[in-house]
């Protein structure tokens, strides 16, 4: 039997790598993909930079690359942004989508506090672990190049609002937002919100999960995967 396509989009300074403990736990069910948006790990980037709108098209590239009719799609933080944008732009790609972690509504105040976290210099002086990291994630553009890039995609959200209820409100698949307990990140009212606007939308909150997604569960966010595309 064939096995459905899965598609695994990862969040803002995430890589192909994110899913390294994941997948295993997924393709005994799923043929699962992991597209690695341009700019991130070892892809180069594209010449115009970070956007939604850009990765979006990314996505249903490697989709018509893949000869793949429609796939469910799976979503952390950024990635999840990037599923519902294409279930908006594209809906007959899309199966069902699970987020994690994403937050929907932006504005100016909160794209500044968020781009505040991503400074280079603060990053390599308070938490050199943590520079290093992300220097070995993208050896493509280099990390501060990312930083920059998604600094840039942060304050563009602030500026159009991001997406609301309304927004949502035509998506005809099923999602599931998926929200951590103790992620400082996405208020849980929000994801709530967001849940309840979608026509077919539900809502699940992890326990004792915060916002990074090394320290999720692996299996859990299987289970909870494979539980909710086994209808597709």
């Amino acid at each position: 039997m064939t096995k459905p396509p899965l598609l695994l989009l990862h969040g803002a300074l995430g890589s192909r790598a994110t899913w390294t403990a994941l997948v295993p736990l997924l393709e005994a069910r799923f043929a699962v993909h992991c597209l690695e948006f341009a700019g991130h790990g070892a892809t180069p980037l594209r010449r115009a930079g970070f956007s939604m709108a850009g990765f979006v098209a990314e996505v249903q590239a490697y989709l018509a690359a893949q000869g793949i009719a429609q796939a469910g799609l799976f979503g952390y933080s950024m990635g999840g942004y990037v599923a519902c944008e294409l279930a908006r732009a594209d809906p007959d790609r899309v199966a069902g989508i699970v987020t994690l972690g994403t937050k929907f509504y932006w504005d100016a105040e909160t794209a500044a506090r968020e781009t505040g976290r991503l400074d280079p210099q603060k990053i390599a002086a308070k938490v050199p672990h943590f520079a290093q990291a992300l220097a070995a994630r993208h050896s493509a553009s280099g990390w501060e190049a990312v930083l920059g890039h998604t600094r840039d995609l942060l304050r563009e959200l602030g500026a159009t609002g991001g997406l609301r209820p309304a927004d949502l409100a035509g998506l005809a698949c099923c999602v599931r937002i998926m929200q951590g307990d103790r992620d400082p990140t996405v208020p849980l009212a929000e994801s709530a919100e967001v849940a309840h606007a979608l026509p077919h939308g539900e809502l699940e909150v992890l326990p004792t999960t915060p916002h990074e997604f090394e320290r999720v569960a692996p299996a859990r966010l299987a289970a909870t995967l494979t539980d909710f595309f086994a209808a597709f």
